[in-house]
């Protein structure tokens, strides 16, 4: 008897649930951190493509060494901000299935 007792127990244990909360974590601040940064280039970005004059190979090569000379020094506050939002996101729950 104890064993039919004990099997009945073991198959009435409920499974723990699977929350993927590092991996939600890793996509929403990546998610984050590239809103930031395209917010921090697109105005340079947008501002070299209307100074360049020529064809729309030179206005590429321009927007591209732009974009790189000017994202470089505010990389860290695009990677403070995504920090900042995915926290803030996670603390009030706001984002979506990233709840403790």
């Amino acid at each position: 008897m104890s064993n039919e007792a004990e099997q009945k127990r073991v198959t009435n244990r409920t499974r723990p649930q699977f929350r993927p909360v590092a991996i939600l974590g890793l996509l929403y601040f990546a998610a984050f951190f590239c809103l930031f940064g395209l917010l921090l280039v697109v105005p340079e970005m947008a501002r070299v493509l209307e100074d360049t004059p020529g064809s729309p190979e030179e206005q590429e090569a321009a927007a591209k060494a732009s974009v790189h000379a000017v994202f470089r020094p505010r990389m860290p506050f695009a990677i403070f901000f995504a920090l900042l939002g995915t926290g803030a996101g996670a603390h009030f729950k706001l984002l979506p299935g990233f709840r403790f």
